[in-house]
């Protein structure tokens, strides 16, 4: 089994990192570590899976994430992911919302550590890719160290070969998604205990990674970019979710500070010319333009002619008829002096 490189990674996003986002991100960072939005164990076992799990090979590697809380069907499902070539597969215990909870999986499974641990287990047997699990560090009352310590501990037993953990406590009765995304605290200090004490275990880091500055204090200054392991006061990696997402730059930054000192920032100008190319592709197979383009608000993000940019994707790309190169009538407004 070949270690995957983990430094980078852009997190699961439900109605986000759909394939053509992650045609989109590829671009601007070669080694990261793309996912899947979260996918049902069960529509994939009993579903159109072909469908579910289409993606561009310029896209890996690529990590599909199952929510699930059956370890039979998640075993299925992984078997079926790791037949269609995503390099790692992930099982959601992290995910807040009701439809989550609702069906008994996300984070609620925090909970019953003893059955994610039998899910995980089930998935090692099936599979030689590597498994691993992405979760919060704790869960409405449940806060102290010791309720994640316990999690952990059955999850590493069970076999999983790395850990993301989002550092805050998912909140599941009376916050929205976006409201435990933002009201409960980070607490990087809980999720660096748990690094110290396990230092063998690949910990990635989730959650309030904003920017490039950011994210990189919690890497070493030069190890991982040398190949080395992180330490007691770092990471293995980081993931980045709704920053990237909207200003995919920032992944450009945290390759070329943390993974290849050569690599630049795409010009909005080349990202454009080879999302055309791809539309290009995606149109004869019947994919609307704003199917594609819905991801790129964030491609000038912060530049001048940003705002030209986003109105242009919305009013103009959007509209039914748009074909793929509707793109490249665009490029004016990225030379105005319009403010961003």
């Amino acid at each position: 089994m070949n270690a995957l490189d983990r430094r980078l990674c852009v997190a699961p996003m439900m109605d986000w990192t759909d394939r053509h986002c992650r045609f989109l991100h590829r671009l601007y960072a070669p080694h990261a570590l793309l996912y899947t939005e979260m996918i049902v164990a069960a529509a994939l076992v009993r579903g159109d899976a072909v469908r579910l799990l289409a993606h561009d090979p310029a896209e890996h590697p690529v990590a599909l994430q199952l929510g699930g809380c059956d370890p039979i069907e998640l075993a299925q499902a992984a078997r079926i992911g790791a037949a269609a070539g995503f390099a790692e597969i992930n099982l959601n215990v992290g995910c807040p919302s009701d439809r989550v909870k609702n069906g008994s999986f996300g984070a609620c499974l925090m909970l019953r550590p003893e059955l994610v641990a039998e899910c995980v287990a089930r998935m090692r047997e099936a599979v030689q890719v590597p498994v691993t699990v992405k979760c919060r560090i704790g869960i409405d009352a449940r806060t102290d160290y010791e309720f994640l310590a316990e999690f952990v501990e059955r999850v590493v037993a069970a076999g999983i070969d790395a850990l993301i953990v989002h550092a805050r406590v998912a909140i599941l009765g009376g916050l929205s998604p976006k409201e435990n995304r933002e009201i409960p605290p980070l607490r990087y200090d809980t999720v660096y205990r748990l690094k110290r004490e396990r230092p063998s275990l690949p910990l990635i880091l989730n959650g309030g990674l904003h920017d490039a500055e950011t994210a990189l204090a919690h890497l070493p200054p030069d190890g991982l970019r040398n190949g080395l392991s992180a330490t007691a006061d770092s990471f293995d990696g980081v993931m980045l979710g709704r920053a990237a997402y909207h200003r995919p730059s920032v992944l450009a930054e945290i390759e070329r500070a943390a993974i290849d000192p050569c690599w630049s920032i795409p010009a909005p100008e080349a990202v454009i010319e080879h999302m055309v190319s791809y539309a290009r592709t995606q149109h004869r197979h019947g994919v609307r333009l704003h199917s594609i383009s819905r991801h790129m608000h964030g491609l000038v993000a912060g530049r001048e002619g940003a705002r030209a940019w986003r109105r242009f994707l919305s009013e103009v790309a959007a509209r039914p008829e748009a074909g793929p190169e509707t793109l490249y009538a665009a490029l004016p407004l990225l030379r105005t002096k319009q403010a961003a």
